[in-house]
């Protein structure tokens, strides 16, 4: 195998494993009937006309199973916390007694977990177009370096590497999905 060809493999595959844990992080803010902190990752507060991440305007921290916790720094910010949470419509309302918000998560329907077995699902094939959309990338590449001199079995051989690596990744997703479907479907 040329440098280049391995160049190529080992950058797709650098870019491959960024979706998996672009993967793992998406699944992560899927709750699963425990209380995360990651379940607010990605809500904004209006902090001082600055829209900022509500981890960094307070802290966030699991009391119990159902039950998250924010600490904000400053108590003028429980108000633009509270209204955050409830523009975010994740399905809970959080409860603010002047001090600290609490919020409480109900129990899972079983319809309600279905749904997050189908928002997952959804996540994960976003990872595989991803991956799959790599591997295109790449075998392109291998052929613009055919016709720029590489030998064609040099070609044939980078392409069979990339697919293999291809495949890894596609069922290291499938991996991931069946883990969250299982922990999602758990009562």
């Amino acid at each position: 195998m040329s440098t280049d060809t391995g160049l190529l493999i080992r950058e797709t595959e650098e870019s491959m494993r960024k979706a998996i844990n672009h993967l793992e992080g998406e699944l992560a803010k899927v709750r699963a009937g425990k209380a995360t902190p990651q379940m607010l990752d990605g809500l904004v507060v209006d902090y001082y006309g600055n829209p900022t991440p509500i981890n960094q305007v307070g802290n966030i921290s699991v009391l119990d199973a159902r039950t998250l916790t924010i600490q904000p720094w400053e108590k003028n910010m429980l108000q633009p916390i509270e209204r955050s949470i409830l523009q975010a419509n994740i399905g809970v309302t959080p409860q603010n007694d002047g001090n600290i918000i609490r919020i409480f998560l109900p129990p899972l329907t079983e319809e309600r977990r279905r749904e997050l077995v189908k928002k997952s699902g959804g996540e994960g094939e976003h990872a595989k177009v991803a991956i799959r959309n790599l591997r295109r990338d790449a075998i392109e590449k291998v052929k613009k370096m055919q016709k720029d001199g590489l030998s064609e079995d040099a070609a044939k051989d980078a392409e069979t590497d990339i697919q293999q690596l291809t495949d890894r990744y596609i069922a290291l997703v499938e991996k991931h999905l069946d883990a969250k479907e299982k922990e999602i479907m758990t009562v």
